[in-house]
């Protein structure tokens, strides 16, 4: 990976220049600008792949869409954001392409650092709500918190109450749902665990 301390910050660029010329490296496109993003911690890396390996065995089980993570652009209107994980159902495959997904994905996880924080809060917010992305589950390790945000009929994102102290759940991909506890764990479950939680064991 390239070292994203070495990324130089690049205004009024558009979007084609940005994957023709930036492929590879770690940035984000926003407004015209080449965004570096910082380096992550052991325990946000494990968190990702936690939850990418548990949603690859639900999706190819249920034939429901794909996921991607870290190195995939979501572009939207304004922006091409890389998320930690997204979720693409079968329905919307057409927006796929070779280096980015061309409008929302059905579900974005970003997992929250103290340098991303008030971006994956503030900036990616209201951009993945302005943009169309139905559910958006942020996770933030040091403070212990998991919320899961669903566009409303007004197209704005409302918090949602988890079902039980120990469930949060996907409106948008049918039997994901996980205990917050599990992310906080030291080490986090096995996968085999949770499948067989989820009945797929």
């Amino acid at each position: 990976m390239t070292d994203t301390l070495q990324v130089p910050v690049v205004t009024g660029i558009s979007f084609e220049e940005f994957l023709r010329s930036y492929d590879g490296l770690h940035a984000e496109w926003v407004d015209g600008s080449l965004v570096p993003m910082s380096p992550v911690s052991d325990r946000h890396q494990d968190i990702v792949d936690f939850l990418a390996a548990l949603l690859r065995h639900l999706v190819e089980a249920t034939d429901a869409g794909i996921v991607r993570t870290s190195q995939v652009a979501m572009h939207l209107e304004r922006s091409a954001r890389v998320p930690d994980i997204l979720f693409l159902a079968t329905q919307h495959l057409d927006r796929r392409r070779e280096t980015f997904v061309d409008g929302p994905a059905d579900l974005v996880i970003e997992v929250t650092s103290p340098e991303s924080r008030g971006r994956d809060r503030g900036e990616k917010f209201y951009e993945y709500e302005q943009g169309g992305v139905p559910e958006y589950w942020l996770i933030d390790p040091p403070r212990k918190t998991l919320e899961v945000f669903r566009l409303d009929e007004n197209g704005q994102y409302a918090s949602v109450v988890p079902l039980a102290d120990t469930r949060l759940e996907s409106a948008v991909l049918q039997g994901f749902w996980i205990d917050p506890a599990w992310l906080w764990s030291d080490p986090i479950p096995k996968l085999d665990f949770v499948l067989r939680q989820w009945g797929l064991r």
